[in-house]
């Protein structure tokens, strides 16, 4: 059987758990994941969560990065990476580089304003940008979870070129309608809203029944 990942794509904006709750819930969904990690974002993971990402120790580093909790919480998840494949940022003879390699699409979580700008200009600097390029033109799902706040002019921009050209724009913006208790909560609805953008069932916040009234009650825990 033909192994068809979804490519995440992990930028230097700020919002690594957002990218660790998106891969936790493509595993979840029993979907395989091809990973490209920025050189950006390695130190923005690094600030984030006191730990390297090295492609020399990529398999040992994500799994304590998915276990980690948004809070901080080391093991907060048991998280089995196996049907992870990370791709090297530099190696543009990576898989998703090709169009004919197989893949369902690709999640950018976080995006930055620079992975924003290279992406809609296609420049293709790196796999990353690469891989999205591809993903626009084989016409399959791409959802940019740009993380930036405010946009300038040319952000939107680029934002808007991106949406002409078929992506998803997701403005990584929690909400608080589902009840949120923690800030696992806030950084899964944003995750789960990216899933719900490429079709992946999970169950990572409660959604909408159109009643009022049903946030939570009480103090957090």
């Amino acid at each position: 059987m033909t192994r068809t990942p979804w490519v995440v794509g992990v930028s230097g904006a700020s919002g690594t758990p957002y990218a660790a709750s998106v891969i936790r819930g493509l595993l979840a969904a029993g979907e395989d994941v091809d990973l490209i990690v920025s050189r950006a974002s390695r130190l923005t993971i690094l600030d984030e969560t006191g730990h390297p990402f090295r492609d020399a120790h990529a398999e040992t580093d994500l799994r304590r990065w998915l276990a980690r909790g948004a809070d901080g919480t080391p093991d907060a998840f048991d998280v089995d990476p196996a049907r992870v494949r990370h791709w090297p940022s530099g190696d543009l003879a990576a898989g998703p580089s090709s169009g004919s390699y197989p893949v369902k699409g690709m999640l950018v979580v976080p995006a930055s304003t620079a992975c924003v700008a290279g992406v809609a200009l296609g420049l293709s600097k790196d796999l990353l940008q690469r891989a999205a390029a591809v993903t626009l033109k084989e016409r399959r799902p791409l959802v940019v979870a740009v993380r930036e706040t405010p946009l300038s002019g040319q952000t939107l921009r680029h934002l808007v070129a991106l949406d002409e050209a078929g992506a998803v724009v997701l403005p990584a913006s929690p909400a608080f309608y589902a009840g949120a208790r923690h800030i696992q909560d806030l950084v899964d609805f944003v995750a789960g809203r990216a899933l719900d953008a490429v079709g992946v069932p999970h169950a990572l916040y409660r959604r909408w029944e159109g009643e009022l009234g049903r946030g939570p009650v009480g103090p957090m825990p």
